[in-house]
């Protein structure tokens, strides 16, 4: 794994972790912000991550980088 998926990995954690207490509405909100400011090529990465493996997401990152993969699915290589 790169040192950038790394990155983006703890990052989605962190923005999850940190909106817990938002709730029902803490995956949308997440989603939300990912779609808001991080770059297509983060998101990109991101959701090729969950389809590929997914394994070190919280389980409210990976609601939240499903919710971003079916706005911009990442075709299959």
């Amino acid at each position: 794994m790169s040192s950038q998926l790394d990155s983006l990995i703890r990052m989605v954690n962190q923005i999850a972790a940190n909106n817990t207490h938002r709730g029902d509405t803490a995956a949308e909100y997440v989603h939300t912000h990912l779609k808001k400011f991080w770059a297509r090529s983060m998101k990109r990465q991101i959701i090729a991550y969950l389809q590929q493996d997914g394994s070190e997401l919280l389980p409210l990152a990976r609601q939240a980088v499903e919710l971003l993969a079916q706005e911009q699915p990442v075709p299959a290589e």
